[in-house]
């Protein structure tokens, strides 16, 4: 069903190379909660955000290094990371930068929003880059990375190039995971990685037949593979207790194999444990929501051991922080109950 809200959508959103996007206040807020997240990388603008935080393009032929033939390697603006050698770079008469390879490892393609195109962010910090083609026949590699100016800095040949920063990784060792399924996981894993303690949350699917199936098999409703969010915390910051206390009172736990209009049983309301006392807990935590008056009817959410997990395709990570200025479901669905998340557990919301 939520393909029905982005079809609906995506007709009023036009995205093309040479769109240039409009920076509304709406976005910028968005933006700068994003960025909030990310003080650990090289400041930047707002117009700089606009593009690699909020996935914006720059005008085409305003930058500099569209026409440029200098030596060196061009990095990414917000991590320093080195993304193109200058070798691999050629005059496409587009607009914007082009190369025909990246140095390796150090660009990440993602499926575009539009459903058309594949977008490229920096494999470091994630920050957007622009868009990658082929089959132009413009280089005998048969291949553009269109990349926005603003997104890079360029060091000439023989300079030093900066440290990359890269995000600090917590001891594995302290933390706990936690795994629920409440419907649509891009909907869920938004708001659970909102909450302080949280240290990552991903999508996923768990419980079907097959231990790697795909986006289009678990849709299909044959594999009784469910959408869930795999959540990583500090319990010495919040408790797995608390997360299944929140569970309850962000998604409805009270309708079959159902969430909103999404519908099937890829969205049943599940509580996979990971150990024994995650199973005491879970249901210690369900028979005191159910005796309370949080929901009328009775709660029908399954408790069961985590069986065949598998992480989602990477395009449906973080999916609407990268979408919601583009995707029709994010706007119309995802975006209101983040509001009113945020507004609900403000005390335990990350600064």
């Amino acid at each position: 069903m939520k393909f029905i809200y982005y079809i609906i959508f995506l007709f009023f959103v036009v995205a093309c190379n040479a769109q240039t996007e409009n920076q509304s206040n709406s976005n910028s807020s968005q933006m700068s909660d994003q960025n909030n997240t990310q003080m650990k990388f090289n400041v930047l603008t707002e117009e700089e955000k606009r593009v690699i935080i909020g996935k914006g393009t720059e005008y085409p032929g305003t930058s500099k290094y569209t026409d440029s033939d200098e030596h060196g390697t061009y990095i990414c603006k917000q991590c320093n990371q080195p993304l193109y050698a200058s070798e691999t770079k050629f005059n496409s008469h587009c607009g914007w930068p082009s190369f025909d390879d990246e140095i390796e490892d150090a660009v990440t393609r993602v499926p575009d929003a539009d459903g058309r195109r594949t977008e490229i962010v920096c494999s470091n910090c994630q920050g957007h880059l622009g868009h990658v083609f082929s089959g132009e026949m413009m280089t005998d590699k048969n291949v553009r990375h269109c990349v926005n100016g603003i997104s890079m800095n360029f060091v000439e040949g023989g300079e030093a190039l900066p440290a990359v920063i890269s995000k600090t990784k917590k001891n594995l060792s302290q933390l706990d995971t936690a795994t629920f399924g409440a419907g649509c996981f891009w909907c869920v894993e938004v708001l659970f990685e909102k909450l302080k303690g949280v240290e990552h949350v991903e999508s996923g699917y768990a419980a079907g037949k097959l231990k790697k199936p795909t986006y289009k098999m678990v849709c299909e409703g044959n594999t009784r593979s469910v959408e869930v969010a795999q959540i990583v915390f500090d319990p010495k910051i919040i408790t797995y207790e608390k997360l299944v206390d929140i569970l309850f009172h962000v998604h409805n736990p009270t309708t079959l194999n159902q969430q909103g209009a999404d519908k099937g049983t890829q969205y049943r309301s599940v509580i996979f444990y990971h150990n024994d006392d995650q199973k005491a807990t879970a249901k210690e935590v369900l028979h005191s929501v159910d005796a309370s008056d949080l929901w009328t009817d009775p709660i029908v959410t399954a408790i069961e051991p985590i069986n065949n997990y598998s992480k989602a395709e990477d395009y449906h990570q973080d999916y609407y922080n990268n979408n919601k200025t583009t995707n029709g479901y994010c706007s119309a669905v995802i975006g209101p109950k983040v509001v009113k998340f945020q507004l609900k557990y403000k005390d335990l919301l990350k600064e």
